[in-house]
């Protein structure tokens, strides 16, 4: 028997963040282990008179992929599949993992040539609009439950508790920071870990209350590209390709990552500082704002929502934040705020992670 909490997180997808209408071609892209969603998902695109389309992903073909995968197969363009997003006109991405370490024993330069290849059909769907709308949505599964060290029972209360809130009321106190924050030209973080100033493009900040992520609960904007000077210690470790990634320091100077370390896995920081001209540039600053997420899980698609925190994002920026850096990764990385201030335009906005607003 379907969790009926996954049915009202299906409606909210449909409904709210993609408002799914009659004709539309709605690609459902998922892994095996969210099955049960991808089929709530698929009533209730073909409820609305939709056409729900499927691109599943089975476990281990990634790893396998990148270990015998030749070099012209690592440099076809996958023209079926960017067929598909071209003549669709919304995308849901189910967030799952059946193994978050599948990718841990890759090779990185495999992976990231890769990047390069498919970086016109994931730049197409994130900023395609109005010609595709996506959504990117969480589903509790037992890996993500191990990540976050919570039973599969406590994780599900977890994830569905982010998800399914009263999105009216938090977002009326989500768009008091917001339109604060779109007076604003400069930020300065400052305290335990950090002390970094930089300009942001204020008047295009925005917030994730459509629906682009699930669960949402950020706002966000794009610092000026060489404006960043100082530098900043990341509490909590950042993940991508299954690598995990410690105790990261950067240092700016004129927007750039002059220095770096890491704790473990510095090699990879640097390989991914070095991914392409401007993947050592900052194309993001958010901060969380989800009153539900609550916990460290190793999951971005919460950990950057989390309340007292802040994020910042190597290589690209949105293009709804005006652009500014375009990059093949786009790394978020979070921070915990509660021993620092958060000064913007010279006046504490936030400080040990309460505002002052």
């Amino acid at each position: 028997m379907v969790d009926q909490r996954t049915i009202q997180l299906a409606k909210l997808v449909v409904d709210y963040a993609l408002k799914v209408k009659k004709g539309e071609n709605v690609i459902l892209s998922g892994g095996i282990e969210a099955e049960p969603f991808l089929l709530s998902l698929y009533k209730e695109v073909v409820l609305r008179g939709a056409h729900p389309d499927f691109r599943i992903n089975i476990r281990e073909t990634a790893p396998f992929f990148f270990k015998h995968a030749q070099p012209h197969q690592i440099e076809k363009f996958p023209d079926s599949f960017n067929y598909q997003v071209k003549n669709a006109q919304k995308y849901v991405g189910i967030l799952t993992d059946t193994n978050t370490r599948s990718l841990a024993n890759s090779d990185p330069k495999k992976m990231t040539a890769r990047q390069k290849v498919i970086k016109p059909i994931s730049t197409y769907i994130c900023n395609g609009k109005p010609y595709i709308q996506r959504s990117s949505v969480a589903y509790p599964c037992q890996a993500l439950a191990q990540d976050a060290e919570m039973s599969l029972t406590d994780y599900e209360n977890f994830v569905y508790g982010a998800c399914l809130q009263d999105w009216d009321k938090i977002g009326k106190e989500m768009n008091e920071i917001l339109e604060i924050f779109k007076q604003g030209k400069s930020v300065h973080l400052i305290g335990e870990g950090v002390d970094l100033k930089f300009q942001i493009k204020g008047s295009l900040a925005k917030s994730d209350l459509d629906g682009e992520n699930i669960p949402m609960g950020e706002v966000f904007m794009a610092p000026v590209r060489e404006s960043l000077n100082g530098w900043i210690k990341f509490d909590y470790p950042a993940i991508e390709a299954s690598k995990e990634v410690t105790d990261i320091y950067l240092k700016f100077k004129d927007g750039k990552v002059v220095e770096s370390s890491a704790s473990k896995n510095e090699d990879f920081l640097k390989e991914m500082l070095s991914a392409d001209e401007n993947a050592s540039y900052v194309g993001e600053f958010g901060i969380g704002m989800n009153p539900k997420v609550n916990k460290f899980t190793k999951n971005l698609l919460f950990d950057e929502k989390m309340g007292g925190t802040i994020h910042l994002a190597l290589g690209a920026a949105y293009k709804e934040n005006g652009g500014g850096n375009d990059s093949i990764i786009h790394w978020d990385i979070v921070k915990d705020m509660s021993k620092a201030k958060i000064i913007l335009d010279g006046k504490i906005v936030q400080e040990n992670a309460n505002w002052k607003i």
